[in-house]
């Protein structure tokens, strides 16, 4: 007697579908997800591998700085609100919904991009760094009393390595206050 594959497929996947049914049917061991999450168990987490005494608060430097990135993301998220509200929207044809889906996305893209320049722009030392992307051009500014032409050329260095394509790069420094 033969026995098609599909016969011998659909059997093991209703015995493997079976026991592991059985198994966590009747497991006791089943863990509560809010206590992990609980204010008892965070206190008591610690993160391997961070100095406590070498950490710092992420916050800027400058107040110029902050009222410049809350603008953008306020700008930003209207921008994502609009978006968000097309690609809901039964009134726009799919290719119209699917353009806004991908300027979503691009705008996402430019938000973790700046983000990303300005850590590793901070982590070649300078206390605070604003980088904006408009387009093809990308302006740096850094906090600083001074900005040699050298640190300038490793900060365009580090903005161009991103990208892929060719972009222009500012770099200006604002002193402390």
């Amino acid at each position: 007697m033969k026995v098609k594959k599909r016969t011998v497929w659909f059997l093991t996947l209703v015995s493997l579908v079976a026991v592991i049914s059985v198994f966590y049917i009747f497991e006791d061991n089943t863990p509560n997800i809010l206590t992990i999450f609980s204010d008892e168990a965070i206190n008591e987490t610690d993160i391997l591998g961070v100095n406590k005494e070498l950490t710092q608060p992420v916050n800027s430097e400058s107040d110029l700085f902050q009222e410049v990135r809350l603008e953008q993301a306020n700008k930003r998220s209207q921008l994502k609100a609009q978006l968000t509200q097309k690609i809901a929207s039964d009134e726009y044809s799919a290719e119209e919904k699917n353009t806004a889906f991908n300027e979503m996305d691009e705008l996402i893209k430019l938000e973790s991009s700046e983000a990303m320049l300005e850590m590793l722009i901070k982590s070649i030392g300078y206390s605070d760094a604003l980088v904006r992307i408009d387009e093809e051009k990308v302006m740096v500014t850094v906090m600083s009393d001074e900005i040699s032409k050298q640190q300038a050329s490793e900060i365009m260095y580090i903005v161009r390595s991103e990208f892929n394509d060719y972009v222009n790069v500012q770099v200006k420094f604002e002193p402390f206050n």
